[in-house]
């Protein structure tokens, strides 16, 4: 097998005996990035010199028999959502196209504290919003399973980026199923954790009360050895939680015997094209097989989780984004294109009108105008108030299944990955994608899709799992179980 085919936790074990060098391993990536990236587009950019100068130096302290980090000279991938110092960090967007960081987020410090090696920043959905990343400022990224299909968003370039072997880790980000979706759709694994479980610090805002950073890997043992390096209570962010770092590796290995699963009857509907349908069957039958016990519950509401989405997470944008005004930092629109609003226009309100409309995409755009409505004098108890308590209606539905079972097991998505461009003028359809994943952000709970097949024209499928809070070691024991006994996430597409 080839260096850059085989999982994290096998080349971890190569850097530690000395078989192979972070040096020629980092090299190595970025070698596979130069051939395939310009056609998968799932890296925004990369700093060779840099990386390898990283890997040299993990390198030299590992022969001075100097103790290195968890990750050890690993090569990692990080969502250009992340501020990285130093490294222009963009969200995929014109508005942050030359923004410089003074700081690293608090994961982009932790894995440099683990002795990770950043290759560089993966594309997105333009400031993470989209399910397809073809909202990026800078075009969109493909399926490496398809190049004419999507690969998911918003963090589609991390998974992307993984399934053409570019990487042997990655972090996104999910606010709605931006992890976990493009993880289904390019065949690996991807892991939201509980809200507050991964700092939020660094992290450049769209709804911050369903942010969430997290790993995908290509295995559940490699996103828990990339979880156990980014996890951990952050002073820096409130909303962190003050719980110690379980041994997520160590979970991974042991038996499933005893488990409880949920089936959701809602995530069964109409809407569940019948390849997934069935390959999320059969997966749930080698649960059944593996020791856990399998029953239907119900979550009757469910059916309203969209709806509130994106009520909430709209409204959150329109009030994060509020600060690109090109006043600060960031773009700002060219002094010609100002006078358009008229003389007796206020100059800084039409500095600020312009910037805004050069600056954001049309899906930003679109986002910040329902928030802004629903946040509006006269619409705010019609629409966020009502959103907010259907959020904690769907937040009891999920704490009345976790007293019945372990975990609630179902699909990611409601089909395979589509082609480019076939969503792109019906948002509403565009929405839709999320209809299994956004529940788990709105009761921030941890959740995780690992691939269970393919469908008949060779594209990944996912099934997803959800947990109570904190319940990250459940779901990758589960993980692990299941892919001790299946060889899906082994597969890589033909990228010649």
């Amino acid at each position: 097998m080839a260096l850059i085919e085989q999982s994290a936790t096998e080349l971890l074990g190569l850097l530690q005996r000395g078989e192979v060098s972070s040096c020629e391993l980092t090299g190595a990536f970025l070698d596979q990035i130069d051939a395939h990236n310009p056609h998968v587009h799932a890296f925004l950019r990369t700093d060779r010199d840099c990386a390898l100068q990283q890997a040299d130096l993990i390198d030299t302290r590992r022969a001075h028999g100097e103790p290195v980090g968890l990750l050890g000279g690993l090569p990692v991938a990080v969502k250009d959502i992340l501020c990285t110092r130093g490294t222009v960090t963009s969200c995929a967007s014109k508005m942050l196209e030359n923004y410089m960081p003074p700081y690293d987020a608090t994961v982009v410090a932790r894995l440099k504290q683990a002795d990770a090696v950043i290759l560089g920043k993966t594309n997105m959905d333009e400031f993470a919003m989209g399910g397809s990343c073809e909202n990026s400022a800078f075009g969109p990224t493909r399926n490496p399973w398809n190049t004419g299909c999507i690969p998911g968003g918003s963090s589609g370039g991390a998974a992307a980026s993984l399934a053409a072997s570019m990487t042997p880790l990655s972090i996104g980000t999910d606010t709605g199923g931006s992890i976990r979706q493009p993880a289904s759709h390019c065949g690996i694994v991807g892991l939201k954790p509980t809200y507050g479980r991964v700092s939020r610090y660094g992290l450049i805002a769209f709804a911050s009360s369903l942010d969430a950073v997290g790993p995908l890997a290509r295995s559940s043992e490699d996103v828990a050895l990339l979880l156990e390096a980014i996890a951990g209570h952050d002073a820096r962010d409130s909303t962190s939680i003050d719980r110690s770092v379980g041994d997520y590796r160590a979970a991974t290995r042991r038996p499933l015997e005893g488990l409880r699963l949920g089936m959701v009857l809602e995530h069964f509907g109409e809407r569940l094209d019948s390849e997934v349908a069935q390959k999320v069957r059969d997966a749930i039958d080698l649960f059944k097989d593996l020791g856990a016990s399998v029953q239907e519950i119900a979550m009757p509401h469910s059916q309203y989780a969209i709806s509130a989405y994106y009520i909430i997470a709209p409204s959150e944008a329109s009030s994060n984004l509020a600060r690109y005004d090109g006043a600060h930092y960031g773009f700002r629109a060219d002094a010609a294109d100002w006078a358009d609003g008229g003389a007796d226009e206020n100059p800084l309100v039409q500095m600020y009108r312009s910037t805004r409309a050069e600056g954001f995409g049309a899906e930003v755009k679109r986002r910040i105008m329902l928030g802004t409505y629903a946040l509006s004098a006269g619409y705010y108890d019609a629409y966020y108030l009502k959103a907010l308590k259907v959020r904690r209606l769907i937040a009891q539905d999920y704490h009345n299944a976790f007293k019945q079972v372990d975990l609630i097991v179902g699909p990611v998505t409601p089909s395979p990955a589509f082609k480019l461009g076939d969503k792109s003028e019906d948002p509403l359809s565009m929405y839709l994608v999320d209809l299994y994943t956004v529940g788990a952000n709105l009761a921030g709970i941890p959740a995780l899709s690992l691939p269970c097949g393919f469908s008949s024209t060779g594209l990944p499928i996912g099934i997803q799992l959800q947990g109570a809070a904190l319940s990250e070691e459940l779901l990758l024991q589960a993980a692990g179980s299941y892919q001790r006994q299946t060889t899906w996430h082994m597969q890589r597409p033909d990228l010649a």
